[in-house]
């Protein structure tokens, strides 16, 4: 039996684990799931966890709840009652953009399920992670500069990545929030379900991964996001490993076989 993650440990995520995934939901909903320091510590033991037991990682907030009315979130953003008194040395430790860059090169894909706020520090994580499915009450944005200070944990790179220079100025230096529809009209998001049926969408998502050699699903994942100037040689080196799998016989064996019937 491998390692397995201990659930009970965590006091900010309630995290629940498979034989190809992890599960991991965002669970400080009395505060729209702000993201304190605790939940940075406890989303780094994930991300440990994970480097060493590579795994597809499902990352949710709170769901709506119809019975009481209940809004779903996925994160408000950064906690400001703690960010309110951190300093210049803070900033200089990169508490979120470190944590999300982590999350951001796990070794297999991460996808983020969104529903409600995901604002400020929540939509950064949002554009840490791989794939980002969403629902019509989705709001996304970045008012950082609103409060006086700027997104400092990937938004002025990642999202003009994501969406382009205009719609990412708009977004950071406007603060414009995107509705759900609009963020996948610009591509932000790949996918607009409802909100009951966001998180099967989501595991639907990672069954497909999960039907993909693993391998090849990773060294993919890491060939992708280098730099331009590494390319061809990095794609040539990988595909030199990956030829040498006894997944990649078996699978293009089965293929051919396939082909027969």
């Amino acid at each position: 039996m491998g390692e397995t993650l201990n659930a009970s440990a965590f006091q900010t995520l309630k995290v629940s684990e498979s034989a190809d995934r992890l599960n991991v939901q965002l669970d400080r909903p009395q505060v729209k799931n702000a993201i304190d320091q605790l939940m940075v510590d406890e989303l780094h033991a994930v991300c440990a966890y994970l480097e060493r037991t590579p795994k597809i990682m499902v990352l949710s907030g709170t769901p709506a709840d119809p019975e009481t009315g209940a809004k779903g979130v996925f994160a408000s953003g950064a906690d400001i009652a703690q960010l309110r008194e951190r300093r210049r040395d803070d900033a200089l430790a990169g508490i979120n953009s470190g944590i999300f860059d982590r999350i951001a090169k796990l070794p297999m894909p991460v996808i983020a399920a969104l529903d409600g706020f995901a604002l400020g520090g929540g939509a950064e994580l949002a554009y840490a992670a791989d794939f980002r499915i969403g629902t019509p009450e989705l709001r996304m944005g970045n008012p950082e500069t609103g409060l006086g200070i700027m997104a400092a944990a990937g938004a002025t790179w990642r999202l003009k990545e994501l969406v382009g220079e205009p719609v990412a100025k708009e977004i950071l230096l406007a603060g414009k929030v995107l509705k759900g529809e609009e963020a996948l009209r610009v591509g932000l998001i790949t996918e607009l379900v409802e909100g009951p049926d966001l998180m099967a969408a989501a595991s639907a998502l990672a069954d497909r991964i999960g039907t993909q050699d693993a391998l090849a699903v990773r060294i993919t994942k890491s060939v992708f996001h280098t730099p331009r100037e590494a390319h061809p040689v990095i794609d040539t080196l990988a595909q030199g490993m990956l030829f040498e799998s006894q997944a990649k016989f078996d699978r293009m064996q089965a293929f051919l076989d396939r082909k027969k019937k």
